[in-house]
């Protein structure tokens, strides 16, 4: 890894005695040997000097880092984890926009769209070299350019048709006019919850909306003006509930909004990351020298480093890091 290292950039795998996490480390000199975890578990032995929580859907492993007093998130990611989790939020917060100092060394803070508080980080090494980790992308309209990216690979598969999508809000804000009194909506409690209450209201949609009460205890602690919200068992137009919970209601229309394509119900396509073409369009927006695909698990981040090779892009993903830390 030549170039990573050139730029004076030590990205570190993760390993329990059940295998290899998608997660990383990087290592980086700023005065002194500085070690910044992505969104990984609070079991490190050494200790990192900090966990940076980028968001807090759970495989981003905030429920374990927020315990942490060195963990780091913004304002609303610590709201969110205290009320998944029923725990107190143990590290420090910012402003999403505002710039922090971490041992020294002053890290920016950047929207990437994707959830209420999601954000990337940014900062330079001692020689120089701009790091930017993005977490989960949803809008890559605020990110700057930089030296060394780490990101996301969700739909990084350009052979595959699945990760070719655009939203389709025509047709949510279609449905919602056509259905207003019996209709129910399966989102995913943290974020696309949220974004479903917001494109209601968007769309013009002023009546209560019932909410399962995870979904209804994040959608009023992290938003405003989300008009009338009340239980799913209230006399109501329009429900909200994980999909798990959509086949046990009882209501005439039932859609699952999810770029996925596996569900029996039907789907809207409304997914909460881009494709993969806005992935690579991101990179060159971006313009790296080198490039980390660091998450999910499975084959996806290979398939976008390796796409990114071919078009002349230095691209590693974590699972061809040779250098490993055990948890």
């Amino acid at each position: 890894m030549k170039p990573l290292f050139d730029l004076g950039v030590l990205p570190v795998r993760h390993r329990t005695g059940r295998g290899f996490k998608p997660h990383v480390s990087l290592i980086f000199n700023a005065g002194k040997r500085l070690t910044f975890a992505i969104d990984t578990t609070n079991s490190h032995s050494p200790q990192p000097d900090a966990y940076l929580i980028t968001h807090a859907h759970s495989d981003h492993n905030g429920r374990s880092a927020m315990l942490s007093a060195r963990a780091v998130c913004s304002v609303e990611t610590a709201r969110a984890l205290e009320i998944l989790y029923g725990k107190k939020y143990a590290g420090r917060t910012f402003r999403i926009g505002e710039t922090i100092d971490i041992d020294g060394v002053e890290v920016k803070t950047y929207s990437t769209h994707h959830t209420i508080g999601s954000c990337a980080f940014y900062w330079q090494n001692e020689v120089g070299t701009r790091i930017l980790v993005t977490g989960d992308v949803k809008d890559a309209k605020d990110l700057p350019a930089c030296d060394c990216l780490v990101t996301e690979a969700n739909y990084g598969d350009y052979e595959d048709p699945g990760c070719h999508f655009e939203d389709d809000i025509g047709s949510f804000k279609e449905i919602v006019e056509e259905e207003p009194d019996d209709l129910a909506f399966g989102a995913y409690a943290f974020g696309k919850a949220q974004r479903a209450v917001s494109l209601l209201r968007d769309s013009g949609y002023s009546g209560k909306i019932g909410m399962d009460p995870i979904s209804l205890a994040l959608t009023q602690g992290l938003m405003e003006n989300t008009g009338p919200l009340v239980d799913l068992e209230s006399n109501c137009g329009i429900r909200i509930t994980t999909p798990a919970q959509i086949p046990s209601l009882k209501v005439s229309k039932k859609f699952i909004l999810t770029g996925r394509r596996d569900y029996k119900f039907p789907t809207i396509n409304i997914s909460d990351h881009m494709d993969v073409n806005g992935l690579i369009n991101m990179v060159h927006k971006c313009a790296p020298g080198a490039v980390i695909t660091y998450h999910p698990g499975g084959h996806r981040p290979l398939k976008l480093a390796t796409y990114l090779n071919k078009k002349g892009i230095y691209a590693k993903a974590l699972q061809q890091i040779n250098t490993v830390i055990d948890i």
